[in-house]
């Protein structure tokens, strides 16, 4: 799935670049939109017959160049010169969309020629063929491959087109927990397959568990043992083991995710279960394609539970024709299923709070099994609503189909007659198509034979090939115009049905005759059939004897290779082949509209002597003579088809001496094909690589068997060179894994470098906003030495330095880590946290979880910043972004949950800081900074702030005051807003922006402080209204709309306010106020009841004041004893200390005298060395 992205302005990618290619239009022609792929080649072969000139064997063409880009297909005259298409210049033939091309056709046998089918419904459902020839034949596979390429970005960009759409009226999202995936036997199942399908991921589970506890007591013994044994010397090459980090992972021990409540029956399983596939490996159908196809080879079935460690999460979506989960994780489109591929619906019985849909999905080989999806929901209640969804869903769509009323075929339908006869006779020789169409001519009536044989015997055919071509192109006109009087089957058991009870036994005159006709085609298709056998019975005995005496190489080999019986697949069993699904066949490109899971492919039986029958010749239509080239036999050939292949291998090769070809090829070995693949790539051999380009797009354009197989050199034959030693080979063999290995690491740091480009594009993308105020280039250099302040989170700054900075202003590339580094000053500064913490939950581990709060986050994403690109995409990587931070806060506080305003906070949060970074900054605003209790469900605290700004105005603004008032306008009915988005939803980004500058460096108070300057600011302009609605309308509409100048004067001005001690008084005096008008609604004997209470519990209070007064004054007392004698000791040291130095000055004296005394240099050495010491 590719993710959900925005749209951003970008350099044109080279995806949109248009190319184009220099070719011969040879015709073009109007066919039915029910044309399929076997009838496409004979209507090639007749737009080639059309174009060519009586005169001429080769058609008459037209050399135009052919413009394919993903937003057009368009195709003008060749002017000679390769110059990008100019309408002023330029004349265009057609132009349509790459995504109406319907299908392609490209024949091996004539690789120089290709056509497409158009379908354009705008028309009458009309199909226009276009049928091309290019000078170089080479070039076709890689004009085929640009026109699907093309096809698939549009289909894609409609689809990202139609997934943003915001007004889808229908579009509904649940959030619900992926559980994992079975695979089913049958496309129905009965209502006890959820439960059935949760017992089962409990039990694998629980084997994976079992075995990876035996695999870590191997290890153990092992180790012990201090080796390994042989099994496990080969199950450490081939199969890693379980690493440190698996083994730690939480093991599944319940139905449901720990933390839901669960409704299903109470089952102790003892046996927990550990994780079996990751969440992205359930869904990565690259990595379980192996595992699929080989259980499901041997009809077992595959069980693939979640990791319960991974985040299981996903947005179930449900749109007008489709269901998708996103998950919020990846950003990405996890699962997309069509309401035609789901085929059952169910809720869990014991289970109630899960629920799961089949649908049909292919393997690689072709073939399609049944995949049963389960999931969680939060409780009973969300389960009922999604089922009702669906049904309604469903509903809807059907009848929407049903309205459009499009053509679809029926087994008595004119064009799939057409087709089964086309398909009959695919690849048959032209004698025996000739055969086979003089059957079908049979079932014409009289007039309708006659008047084709009249056409075709005007043209006079030359040969049984062209004899063929007109006979189809006779039927497909005369199928086209039976297929507009047409009445289908179902169409006609509605006719025939009583339109009502006035109508009595009356019937549509067109139900019997189309009764009638449909006995004649079916005692007609007995009476072929019944030939047909007979003929078939007398061809068995003559077969061996018609293809040994035949002469014509090509008409022998034909014959044996011709008829091939289909089955259908078990697919096909459940349901009948979509009309308009093509037979895939050799030599077809395929239905580009198609898709492969809900259009299964039929297979042919493997017969012994039957190889795989290849495209009829009709888009080549040489002369039957002249056809000596066949296309290879896969299959085991006969004793017959080997002697034909030796003949005309004798026959190549004398062809290719006669003509002096020096290029004879030489097989080399698997070992040495591989290596020449890896080491050195030959880029001008017919090597598989050189398709790898088509194969991510559907079929391969087949070669052409004229084509030589290039298994040498590009620049002709390898010579034959000695046998390379051992040594020789292993020293290759270790260059191409070293260059493989270097391919590996460029990758790698590609995909690096892309991701890098991402981020910035993103970042760039979110920091889309005007700045109020510009921030110079010094205060940026002081922002920066503050961020890059080593171990800032534990260094204080000073207050005023950062009043400072913020007041000049804060850069807007590093507002977000500016945001962080205010928050962490604030921690430092108020060292005790308060009261109201929140559980110290991980953001990984709350994303886990499902929230009760997500249709109110849903509803209020789209309403976030509905103009910003980053949030405009509907589930896009912002909106999703937004909703996991959403939807983390609500798990972590319950009590507010979620409340409107707070997207408008989270999101400007994410626009400067990545996501889990928003959610810890929008944690310190609610709990630190107090806004949560603004949010509240009571929203006391939202009265109590509308209260306070009235009272503002009223001491700082008093004529503005009594204006509102006058015409009853209180600060609710503008204000309330601005307090819940912080003025995020209705003025500009950078305003808001240096809002939140403020509101991390000052607190809550700030919001008063900018609607103060605000109101006080344009006071002029509010006084000139008169009435109510218009005040109002200038507040809300016209105030945020002013200039730049004025909000960067109304941001300077917040600086300079003070308001903290009125917020304080006016909240005391709201709560006395409030106490007034409840004492004032009381009678006397309430209020003297309430009053005696109140004296109650004062004099309760006053007791335990006074117990806790005496406790007081006794520690005090007991303090004041030990300062005392703290006193004392300090009395007693001090007088120790003077006795001390007194006596160390008698000593020093002493020594002086002694050394006078003793004149000798030994003594006075020594006093000196005792002076020293005294000193010391």
């Amino acid at each position: 799935m590719e993710p959900l992205s925005f749209k951003v302005k970008k350099l044109q990618a080279p995806t949109d670049i248009s190319v184009d290619f220099s070719l011969q239009l040879v015709g073009s022609l109007p066919v039915h939109s029910l044309t399929t792929m076997p009838v496409l080649p004979w209507i090639v072969a007749e737009i080639r017959r059309l174009s060519m000139p009586s005169s001429m064997e080769e058609p008459s063409t037209s050399q135009i160049r052919l413009y394919v880009s993903p937003a057009s297909l368009r195709c003008g005259l060749d002017t000679g010169k390769s110059q990008q298409w100019d309408p002023l210049i330029c004349s265009s033939l057609f132009e349509y969309k790459p995504q109406h091309v319907h299908k392609l056709i490209h024949n091996s046998h004539d690789p120089s020629y290709f056509a497409c089918l158009i379908k354009d419904g705008a028309v009458n459902q009309q199909s226009i063929c276009y049928v091309f020839r290019a000078a170089d034949q080479t070039k076709v596979p890689e004009i085929i491959s640009s026109i699907r390429q093309a096809g698939k970005i549009a289909r894609q960009e409609e689809f990202q087109n139609n997934l943003s759409d915001v007004e889808d009226p229908f579009s509904k999202k649940f959030e619900v927990l992926f559980c994992g995936r079975v695979t089913v036997a049958h496309k129905n199942a009965p209502p006890a397959l959820i439960d059935e399908c949760i017992e089962k991921f409990n039990h694998v589970s629980s084997t994976k568990k079992l075995e990876f506890n035996s695999l870590s007591q191997q290890r153990e013994t092992a180790n012990n043992s201090g080796g390994l044994s042989f099994s496990d010397k080969l199950r450490s090459v081939f199969q890693p083991l379980v690493s440190e980090e698996e083994e730690k992972r939480p093991i599944r021990k319940s139905y449901s995710q720990p933390g839901l409540p669960s409704f299903s029956f109470k089952r102790d399983f003892q046996d927990g279960s550990c994780r079996s596939n990751s969440f992205a490996s359930s869904f990565d159908e690259t990595e379980t394609s192996l595992n699929l196809k080989r259980q499901l080879s041997y009809g077992h079935n595959v069980v693939q539970p979640t990791d319960i460690a991974g985040n299981r999460t996903m947005l179930f979506t449900i749109g007008q024709s489709e269901v998708y989960l996103i998950s919020p994780d990846t950003k990405k489109v996890a699962l997309e299923k069509s309401f035609k591929e789901i085929s059952f619906c169910s809720q869990g019985i014991r289970h109630v709070d899960h629920f799961g849909f089949i649908c049909r999905e292919s393997s690689g080989n072709g073939d399609c099994y049944f995949v049963c999806y389960v999931f969680q929901c939060t409780d009973e209640a969300l389960v009922d609503e999604i089922m009702m969804t669906l049904k309604q869903a469903f509903t809807v769509a059907a009848v929407q189909q049903t309205s459009k009323a499009q053509l679809q075929l029926c087994e008595g339908c004119p064009m799939q007659c057409l087709h089964k006869l086309c398909e009959k006779i695919e690849g048959l020789h032209p004698s025996k198509t000739k055969l086979e169409l003089q059957k079908h001519l049979t079932t014409l009536n009289n007039q309708e034979q006659a008047s084709l044989f009249e056409q075709v015997q005007k043209l006079r055919p030359r040969n049984d090939q062209k004899e063929n071509e007109l006979i189809i192109s006779v039927l497909r006109n005369m199928y086209e115009e039976k297929q507009k009087d047409h009445v289908h089957i179902w169409e006609a058991k509605q006719a025939s049905q009583p339109s009502g009870e006035t109508t009595g036994n009356e019937m549509p005159s067109s139900a019997p005759r189309f009764r009638l006709d449909m006995l004649k085609s079916k005692a007609k298709r007995s009476l072929t059939e019944s030939l047909e056998s007979i003929l078939s019975r007398g061809s068995k005995t003559k077969g061996s004897l018609e293809n040994s005496g035949s002469v014509d190489l090509d008409s022998s080999l034909s014959s044996t290779l011709s008829s091939t019986s289909k089955e259908p697949s078990v697919c096909e069993k459940e349901g009948p082949l979509p009309p308009e699904t093509p037979a895939k066949t050799n030599g077809s490109v395929g239905d580009l509209s198609s898709d492969p899971v809900s259009h299964p492919i039929e297979q042919p039986d493997k017969l012994p002597q039957q190889g795989f029958r290849r495209r009829a010749n009709t888009l080549s239509h040489l002369p039957i003579e002249c056809q000596e080239s066949l296309e290879p036999v896969e299959t085991s050939p006969s004793i017959l088809q080997r002697k034909l292949m030796s003949d005309y291998e004798s026959k190549q090769s004398q062809l290719d001496v006669g003509n002096d070809t020096p290029v004879r090829t030489r097989r080399h070995s698997w070992r040495q094909q591989i290596f020449l693949r890896v080491a050195t790539p030959q880029k001008g051999c017919d090597s598989p690589s050189r398709y790898d380009d088509y194969s991510e797009l559907g079929d391969l354009p087949p070669r052409s068997p004229l084509e030589p197989v290039c298994e040498d050199g590009p620049f002709g034959p390898v010579k034959e060179d000695r046998k390379r030693t051992t040594r020789e080979l292993r020293e290759l063999w270790q260059k191409a894994i070293l260059q493989q290995i270097l391919l590996l690491r460029m990758e790698k740091e590609n995909q690096k470098l892309q991701a890098s480009e991402n981020d910035l594009l993103n970042r760039r993308l979110k920091l889309d906003y005007e700045e109020i105020t510009p921030c110079l280039k010094d205060v940026t250099l002081v922002w920066e030495k503050m961020l890059s302040t080593p171990g800032r989170s534990k260094t204080k700054t000073d207050m005023e330095t950062i009043h400072s900075a913020v007041g000049q202003g804060v850069p807007r590339h590093h507002r977000g880590e500016i945001w962080k580094f205010l928050a962490e000053q604030y921690h430092l500064k108020h060292q005790f946290p308060s009261k109201q913490q929140p559980k110290d939950t991980p953001y990984k581990e709350l994303l886990k979880q499902l929230t009760s709060q997500q249709h109110a986050i849903l509803i209020d994403l789209g309403r976030t910043f509905p103009t910003h690109p980053y949030f405009s995409a509907q589930l896009g990587a912002g909106q999703l972004s937004l909703y996991n931070i959403l939807k983390a806060y609500s798990l972590l506080d319950p009590e507010v949950g979620y409340c409107q305003g707070l997207s408008f906070v989270a999101g400007v949060l994410l626009l400067h800081m990545t996501e889990e970074d928003a959610f810890k900054m929008l944690k310190f605003l609610m709990f630190d900074m107090g806004l949560r209790k603004q949010y509240r469900p009571d929203m006391t605290i939202l009265q109590i702030q509308m209260y306070q700004l009235s009272r503002l105005l009223h001491d700082y603004h008093r004529d503005l005051y009594n204006h509102l008032e006058e015409h009853e306008i209180g600060p609710s009915l503008y204000a309330a807003p601005w307090f819940l988005t912080m003025f995020a939803s209705q003025f500009p980004l950078g305003f808001v922006a240096r809002v939140f500058d403020m509101l991390f460096l000052q607190g809550s108070e700030v919001i008063f402080k900018v609607a103060l300057s605000l109101l006080g600011s344009h006071k002029p302009l509010i006084l000139q209204h008169e009435n109510l609605e218009t005040i109002v309308d200038f507040i809300k509409s016209i105030l945020p709309n002013l200039g730049l100048v004025q909000m960067e004067k109304t941001i300077n001005q917040v600086f300079e306010m003070d308001i903290a001690k009125q917020l304080q008084a006016y909240e005391v005096e709201y709560h006395v106020l409030q106490d007034e008008l409840i004492d004032s609604s009381l009678n006397d004997n309430q209020r003297m009841d309430k009053l005696e209470k109140a004296n109650t519990s004062l004099r309760k209070q006053n007791f335990e004041l006074r117990e806790e007064l005496q406790v007081a004054n006794g520690k005090i007392q007991n303090l004041e004893a030990t300062v005392e004698i703290l006193l004392n000791n300090e009395c007693k040291l001090k007088q120790s200390i003077l006795t001390l130095e007194l006596e160390r000055k008698a000593l020093l004296q002493t020594v002086e005298d002694l050394r006078v005394q003793t004149g000798s240099p030994g003594g006075k050495h020594l006093l000196t060395r005792q002076e020293c010491m005294d000193a010391n």
